[in-house]
């Protein structure tokens, strides 16, 4: 947990506000809506295998737009 120290004459929003950043930052509440329901193993295993998928095909049409924009003779 993100430990905050409060700064002489310092607001309560301002604090708040660090607080709430650095608990983005260190992504604990990304990991609490994670675990808030159990997940079986074949339904991570699936949902990692279409992430890959997904993260490979935008790789891919990235460098296909690249190549079409800078080898294009046809231009």
């Amino acid at each position: 947990m993100p430990v905050i120290k409060v700064k002489e004459n310092e607001s309560f929003d301002i604090t708040m506000r660090r607080f709430k950043r650095a608990c983005e930052k260190s992504g604990i509440l990304a990991e609490i809506r994670k675990r808030e329901f159990y997940e079986k193993p074949t339904i991570k295993r699936k949902k990692a295998k279409e992430l890959a998928i997904k993260r490979n095909m935008k790789k891919n049409f990235k460098n296909n737009i690249h190549k079409k924009f800078f080898f294009n003779k046809n231009i």
